[in-house]
């Protein structure tokens, strides 16, 4: 266990040794410019690191300076995020880089209060930026710290309970090198990542293993506690090809809520009881005001958000003549197929659109 200040120092100094061998080498560890440190803690949300290394790259190509990013369209922001998910995180990055940009003079706060009033910024981001660029003392607590600590300590508090946050993150702090803070969270995360991992854990080459009370009581296995979750509902989608003139109707999602600010296929849930060709004609008026008729099954899309699944059919659609109104979308484009490229578009499009060329009707 680590109780006295004696051992929280070897524990500190266990770690950090362990980490100054092993650490794994990411193009963020080697920069102090909290521009490229906020924009990898933002990408790292809910998404492994092999995922997010490719985008990181093409993200700083598009906007090498906060300036650049906060002076450029959202649509780009978004495109540059296509694939990514989580969009309110490009959404809230862009925004919040514009009052960076109009307020500090293009110089992120180098203090948690006034950064973490900027949108998107919550603790775990406002911690980890302010102690990796700048050296301040705040504990980072994510997933990884999480299961590090509950195992260390043999918590019982949930880890996907909100309540929790606050235990976990007191633990963090005491235990927080305040001589080198940044290294210090990026070394705990990183025994989380690498040895304390989720499932068969290396307790043998953990560099801290000798003050983890669930090793030493053979309850590895046994933590963290997490709350059962319940079984995520599956929606039926319809959506619409619609084509007129040789070109392809695509409509803009609302900036806010899931998916905003992207271009889609128009289209929605199936209602009870509704036949999915019905439900594409009636969603594409709703929102459009567009009569359609179907001319042909293109395919059915399967897809798994965070909360929730979709099982989308897709269908070719002709249209009879009338002016568009929209009830729900905020913006239209008729495009030729082959500037599809020049929009942002959910996962789930994407999984269609390469069948289009392939299956015209």
């Amino acid at each position: 266990m680590i109780k006295t200040s004696k051992e929280i120092h070897r524990f500190q100094k266990n770690l950090m040794k362990w980490y100054g061998q092993n650490q794994r080498k990411l193009p963020w560890r080697d920069s102090d410019d909290p521009y490229y440190i906020w924009l990898s803690e933002v990408m790292l949300q809910q998404t492994q690191v092999k995922t997010a290394l490719p985008y990181y790259f093409k993200f700083l190509s598009a906007f090498p300076t906060i300036n650049d990013l906060a002076s450029s369209d959202l649509g780009k922001v978004l495109k540059m995020w296509e694939g990514l998910g989580y969009y309110a995180r490009a959404r809230n990055f862009h925004k919040a880089a514009g009052i960076v940009v109009e307020k500090y003079g293009c110089t992120v706060p180098d203090n948690f209060e006034d950064f973490i009033q900027l949108p998107g910024v919550g603790d775990y981001i406002g911690s980890a930026v302010q102690s990796l660029a700048y050296g301040h003392p705040f504990a980072v607590v994510d997933g990884n710290v999480k299961r590090v600590l509950a195992r260390l300590f043999c918590f019982s508090n949930p880890v996907n309970k909100a309540s929790s946050h606050k235990i976990f993150k007191k633990q963090a702090q005491k235990l927080l090198d305040q001589a080198d803070p940044g290294t210090f969270n990026q070394a705990v995360m990183e025994l989380g990542a690498m040895v304390c991992t989720p499932k068969k854990a290396k307790c043998l080459t953990c560099p801290v293993s000798e003050f983890c009370k669930s090793l030493s009581s053979n309850q590895v296995e046994n933590y963290p506690k997490r709350i059962k979750t319940k079984k995520v509902p599956t929606h039926h989608i319809s959506v619409g090809i619609v084509k007129n003139n040789g070109k392809l109707l695509i409509t803009r999602r609302k900036l806010d809520g899931l998916l905003g600010g992207l271009w889609e296929f128009p289209g929605g849930k199936v209602k009870k009881d509704e036949s999915p060709e019905d439900a594409c004609k009636r969603e594409i008026k709703e929102e459009t005001n567009l009569y359609v008729e179907i001319e042909g099954h293109l395919t059915r899309i399967d897809h798994a958000y965070t909360h929730f699944k979709i099982k989308m059919d897709v269908f070719y659609c002709s249209c009879k003549p009338g002016s568009i109104r929209l009830n729900g979308p905020i913006d239209y484009r008729w495009i030729h197929l082959s500037e599809v490229d020049q929009f942002a578009f959910p996962k789930a499009n994407n999984k269609f659109i390469p069948l289009i060329e392939k299956n015209p009707v």
